[in-house]
């Protein structure tokens, strides 16, 4: 190869460089051509997120990209959460459920009342209020001539014909091995996020973002009113479509051995700390008005691995509700207590007596590391839960 070719090759080599990278080498000087104040400039390597000490580089192209996403507390390669799922074996409870559907149902002494519905000998009816909110456990069942029944306790028979068997959701939450550095949460409903913020953005629907989709947080901003999430790199989503978890592992006032279970009721999250660390966070669904969770640092005083909750406030008994075997319940407010729900499957959203409702298995988790004494710190946010005592019953499921 001649000295004139290896020549060629080489500018050849250093042009392409420079139009890779963006580079300029020692010795490499352009002249500056009118109009063009940054020719011949040295641009900061991308990797870089501000401008290298001592450096007169050009903040530009990829390197300026970075940080911009560092202002927004975005830093390059995106870091996953330290977690992982809670696993579904602690969904599993010896019980199958079934919602009762017949005002006044009858529950029968013997299978062969069952069969013949025989009702004038039931040995109790169940009272169906008119939000529907009775359900039964059964252990076993029968299939005859095309015809279910359903063993509700020692022999004690209820018929398909007034119980319909439901499946309790699988929604569950994370375990967390350290802290995460920013917030994050569950997406409450299908969304399609933004380019920027506000009424108007640049939709990106091959973004879209479904039910319980976990996303991080990574900045905020309020636009007209509304608040907007920064869940990654120009993606932007209304903060109401977010149960976010607000990482603080600052002990509440009055905690004293560490241990606390966080609730917030604006955002429908849980979370659990020790020592300074997020141990676990998920979902939930807290009173919804006028039966609110009250705020307040309150400490377990029951732990019952099973519990039949019933009660009605209402004077024409319009919410009554009857719910048997309720796993995995930790009172810690009169009768308001955490405890796993397998009647509904609308975490996010208010809709208890009071009662801090989590999904089965995430209950367990927390059934598991609680203990009496620990302390639960309920909070909302927004300042619209109601401070007077007067506000407030006993509370319920």
């Amino acid at each position: 190869m001649s000295f004139q070719t290896k020549i060629k090759i080489g500018f050849v080599f250093e042009l392409l460089l420079l139009l890779l990278v963006g580079y300029a080498p020692a010795g490499y000087a352009a002249e500056n051509i009118p109009g063009e104040p940054y020719q011949g400039a040295v641009l900061c390597l991308p990797q870089g997120m501000q401008r290298p000490v001592n450096s007169n580089c050009l903040l530009a192209g990829p390197a300026a990209y970075q940080a911009r996403l560092a202002a927004q507390g975005i830093h390059l390669p995106l870091r996953p959460l330290p977690a992982i799922s809670v696993s579904a074996d602690l969904a599993y409870v010896p019980y199958l459920y079934g919602l009762v559907r017949t005002a006044q149902a009858p529950v029968y002494a013997s299978l062969e009342d069952a069969r013949k519905e025989a009702a004038k000998r039931a040995v109790r009816r169940l009272e169906v209020g008119p939000r529907g909110l009775t359900y039964i456990s059964y252990q076993d069942q029968v299939v005859e001539d095309g015809k279910r029944y359903y063993m509700v306790a020692p022999d004690q028979w209820m018929t398909a014909n007034d119980v319909s068997r439901i499946s309790p959701g699988r929604f569950s939450g994370l375990i967390f091995m350290a802290t995460p550095h920013n917030d994050f949460g569950w997406v409450l409903q299908t969304a399609v996020p933004q380019r920027t913020p506000g009424v108007g953005g640049e939709p990106l629907p091959d973004k879209t973002l479904y039910r319980y989709e976990v996303v991080q947080v990574y900045n905020r901003q309020t636009v007209d009113g509304v608040t907007w999430l920064l869940i990654g790199p120009d993606r932007w989503v209304e903060g109401c479509l977010v149960g976010v978890v607000h990482v603080n592992p600052v002990p509440p006032a009055g905690v004293d051995n560490g241990r606390w279970v966080e609730v917030n009721l604006e955002q429908q999250t849980l979370s659990v700390y020790e020592n300074g660390q997020l141990r676990f966070a998920t979902l939930v669904a807290t009173g919804v008005a006028p039966y609110w969770t009250r705020p307040g640092l309150f400490q377990i005083y029951a732990r019952l691995e099973t519990e039949t909750m019933r009660g009605v406030f209402e004077a024409d008994r319009s919410d009554y509700y009857y719910l048997e075997d309720v796993p995995w319940t930790m009172y810690f407010d009169e009768a308001r207590s955490l405890h796993g729900t397998y009647w509904h499957n609308g975490f996010g959203y208010p809709r208890s007596h009071g009662c801090v409702n989590m999904s089965l298995a995430d209950a367990h988790w927390v059934f598991n590391w609680a203990q009496e004494g620990d302390w639960v710190y309920v909070w909302d946010p927004s300042g619209q839960t109601p401070d007077s005592p007067d506000a407030y019953t006993s509370g319920g499921a």
